[in-house]
């Protein structure tokens, strides 16, 4: 009886193990298991990425979702008739638990299949780390059950297995474990002879804010990861001597942005380039009360009642005036003063172009003027544009014929307003030390289409965005401005525009020591930990504002509320413990 107990879970074991070899050797993102377990093998940790850390893929069980959504299906009350369940919208299910009964059987699997003088996997590869979902079901709260192989040289020596638990939100300071008894706790576990105690914590410095219990919400964020050694107390505030890590993530667009005006120039910069794709252009609303026409002629008007240049005119700061009603960008960063023609007549039509027809008739009379010699407008010497190709050839009044028919005027405003933003992102980056021409001529190329061109347009936008976030909101120093830059310039290169990436940048905590001191920690964790790698054994026990498991829904009643003491207020935080075992095997 015995025998055939153990012989049957020996089948099931290598079975299981066979599954997770398949998915792992072959090109597959998942499997189905005894139908009612999806195993998944993931490149990234999201789901385990305030649990565990691991520079390689691994495989994450869960019950399958679809058998959920099925067995919701049975048991609909009959008296839906057919029509009315296929007009209800199926709600989209998360990742799905598995009870932590099964979960322990899954990693018992995965540990046989490791622990036998016949396994298979003496002459393979290591098995990847295995996580199971679990549901909380025990006494203890389960929510994640973990394992991975321990390897000497290229034999398995061991397994470590890792679980997770969690509990929902609480103000009390009361309910915490003190980190002697989570010292003590590690003890028990591995009687280690010594323990080294790490801390880590991570702050919000910019994002979305709550005034009068009201929260303006911001897509743009900047947090600080800390992490420091000899952890002496729950919740202390990370020391000078910690390492930290901002994370950058800003999106274009928020209204409270220096560069929003600029960025309303880049929209209208969009418009324009998906308007050649689609041959339909979604004009913007206007800026300007005044047409198109009347502005353009307007300008033409002055260019011809002046003896003087264009150049003479912007020494008088004439043409700087028209600028700064831009916005108060200039008045943030570094205004430019030396707009050229093309330049200036864009600023005007963005402002106050409202249809094809419009565009069309403001460039017959600029393109009027010039054949006429009416005006003899001063360009910049690399203004790459059709315009000022043919402003140079009116220079010697051998303008070639224009013809504005299709999307032609569409196109030549696109390029006038390409070279001029390109000019903005030079004057700032250039004037602000932070790169060199060298380094931007990437994203300054015009060898390239027109749509490129715009991609790396916005590239240099998100990084405006991002460099005026860090300096006018956090005042970081030059120098990790300098830094950040070539990182953002390096990533942009080959990368595609991503409002979601986290820009990471390491700074000294003194420089922001003003934003996180007095402010509560948006998570909280300490690590105790002995031995040394692979057999390295840690106990962790982490405080966050949000839950770290998401396939779990808590009480969230605490999550709004706060404990008041005299001044103070201290935010509720949902609590995770991790704790690892090493199993050893025998040699």
């Amino acid at each position: 009886m015995f025998n055939e107990m153990a012989s049957r879970i020996m089948t099931d074991a290598f079975q299981f193990y066979n599954i997770l070899r398949t998915l792992q050797d072959e090109c597959k993102d998942s499997i189905i298991y005894e139908d009612d377990i999806q195993i998944l093998k993931m490149n990234e940790e999201k789901p385990l990425q305030h649990i565990y850390s691991c520079d390689r893929p691994v495989f994450i069980c869960e019950r399958n979702a679809q058998n959920v959504l099925d067995c919701d299906d049975d048991n609909m009350d009959e008296t839906h008739s057919v029509d009315e369940m296929s007009q209800e919208a199926k709600p989209a299910l998360g990742p799905q638990p598995l009870t932590v009964t099964k979960a322990r059987q899954l990693l018992s699997w995965y540990n046989i299949s490791q622990n036998t003088p016949h396994s298979p996997a003496v002459a393979q590869a290591p098995l990847l780390p295995l996580w199971v979902r679990c549901d909380m079901s025990d006494t203890a709260g389960t929510a994640w059950l973990g394992a991975e192989t321990v390897w000497t040289g290229n034999k398995v020596t061991g397994v470590k297995l890792h679980s997770v638990m969690c509990k929902g939100s609480a103000v009390d300071r009361g309910t915490f474990m003190t980190l002697d008894s989570l010292k003590q706790e590690h003890k028990k576990r591995h009687h280690p002879s010594t323990m080294v105690t790490r801390g880590s914590a991570q702050y919000n410095l910019f994002g979305s804010t709550v005034v009068e219990n009201t929260t303006i919400e911001s897509q743009s964020s900047v947090t600080a990861d800390f992490r420091w050694n000899h952890v002496e107390r729950i919740l202390e505030t990370p020391p000078l001597s910690s390492t930290a890590t901002l994370n950058i993530k800003v999106s274009s667009g928020d209204m409270r942005s220096p560069v929003f005006q600029m960025f309303r120039e880049l929209e209208f910069l969009q418009v324009l380039a998906d308007g050649l794709q689609t041959g339909e252009t979604e004009w913007m609303e206007p800026l300007e009360t005044r047409s198109a026409v009347e502005l353009t002629k307007q300008y033409l008007d002055e260019l011809q009642n002046t003896v003087k240049t264009l150049q003479d005119q912007q020494e008088r700061g004439d043409v700087k005036n028209e600028s700064t009603v831009e916005s108060s960008i200039f008045t943030n960063l570094m205004e430019r003063g030396d707009l050229d023609f093309t330049e200036q007549l864009w600023v005007r039509m963005r402002k106050s172009v409202t249809s094809y027809q419009d565009l069309r008739d403001s460039l017959k009379l600029v393109i009027h003027a010039l054949q006429y010699g009416d005006v003899k407008p001063w360009i910049h010497q690399d203004n790459s544009s059709y315009l000022s190709k043919l402003i140079v050839q009116s220079y010697h009044h051998q303008m070639e014929h224009v013809s504005l028919n299709g999307l032609k005027p569409v196109h030549m405003l696109l390029e006038m307003g390409l070279d001029k933003m390109r000019k903005d992102y030079i004057n700032y980056f250039i004037g602000q030390e932070l790169t060199t021409l060298n380094h931007l001529s990437f994203f300054l190329s015009t060898e390239v289409t027109l749509q490129e061109q715009v991609i790396r347009v916005r590239k240099l936008h998100h990084l405006l965005e991002i460099m005026v976030t860090c300096s006018a909101f956090l005042g970081l120093p030059y120098d990790r401005l300098f830094l950040l830059t070539q990182s953002c310039l390096q990533y942009y290169k080959t990368c595609p525009y991503n409002e979601e990436h986290d820009f990471k940048l390491q700074i000294k905590p003194a420089l922001i020591s003003h934003f996180y001191q007095k402010e509560p920690a948006v998570s909280w964790g300490v690590e105790v930990s002995s031995g040394h790698s692979p057999k390295e054994v840690k106990t962790s026990w982490q405080l966050s504002d949000k839950p770290l498991v998401d396939h779990i829904t808590f009480d969230t009643a605490f999550q709004n509320e706060v404990s008041i003491d005299g001044d103070s207020e201290e935010p509720a935080y949902f609590t995770t413990m991790t704790c690892c075992r090493l199993v050893t095997y025998a040699q």
